[in-house]
């Protein structure tokens, strides 16, 4: 499985890639966590991020990709891949779609998870958690049994909230993301390799409708086992 998972902030992506990667023994690839694992181990294209982070820019897409292009290099990618978060732009599906060709590596899908804006912004906003074993919960749909305890580990008084889990931080994150990411829709419809899932239904449902849409898990296709990811 070789796949692109798309959409907004709060959607469920990182959820539904660890999800596959357990099930299919396929390895989550996230620039993000490239680039910290770069700086971490002080290589040569880390230092080069680390500088640039440093000065507040962006990474330049050309460095993205060479990682990105490293990280498939790697034994445990053979099995497969997850590309959550990358890309962002038209420019780097574009970089993105080159390198792959050279490689010789087809993507099996490129999953869509659509998302309702508002109650989006209820299902993240409302979002807190326990500081003790990091057990998640939710204003609305899953309170803790006592307001000031745990229900897992029945700590008291540790709940937090990330400072980016507010509406008005959470509208600028949708808004970046329709005004730059979200035209990278056209260019994958136009391959004819979009799949779009409902990512308001629930987590086991969107697992789900992501394996049908992809033709895995149907009995068929026998995934391999688990295997872990370095």
């Amino acid at each position: 499985m070789r796949v692109i998972l798309l959409g907004p902030p709060g959607a469920g992506k990182g959820t539904q890639a660890r999800i596959l990667m357990e099930k299919y023994g396929i390895v989550q690839i996230a620039a993000g966590d490239l680039f910290r694992e770069a700086v971490k181990a002080g290589t040569p294209l880390g230092k080069q991020v680390e500088g640039i982070l440093k000065e507040g820019k962006l990474v330049p897409d050309e460095i993205t990709i060479k990682m990105i292009s490293e990280r498939l290099d790697k034994p445990d990618c053979k099995n497969g891949f997850i590309l959550d978060g990358f890309p962002r732009t038209v420019a780097q599906a574009e970089a993105l779609e080159k390198m792959l060709k050279e490689k010789g590596i087809k993507l099996d899908g490129v999953v869509q998870m659509e998302v309702d804006d508002q109650k989006l912004v209820e299902r993240i906003s409302g979002r807190f958690t326990c500081s003790g074993c990091g057990e998640g919960y939710h204003d609305t749909f899953k309170k803790p049994a006592h307001a000031e305890s745990c229900d897992k580990c029945g700590g008291k008084g540790k709940f937090t909230r990330r400072a980016d889990d507010n509406e008005s931080t959470v509208r600028q994150r949708l808004n970046v993301y329709h005004t730059q990411t979200a035209l990278i829709i056209p260019f994958y419809e136009n391959r004819k390799i979009l799949k779009k899932v409902n990512g308001m239904a629930d987590m086991d449902e969107v697992t789900r409708q992501i394996e049908e849409v992809l033709k895995v898990g149907n009995g068929s296709d026998k995934p391999p086992p688990p295997r872990l990811c370095g």
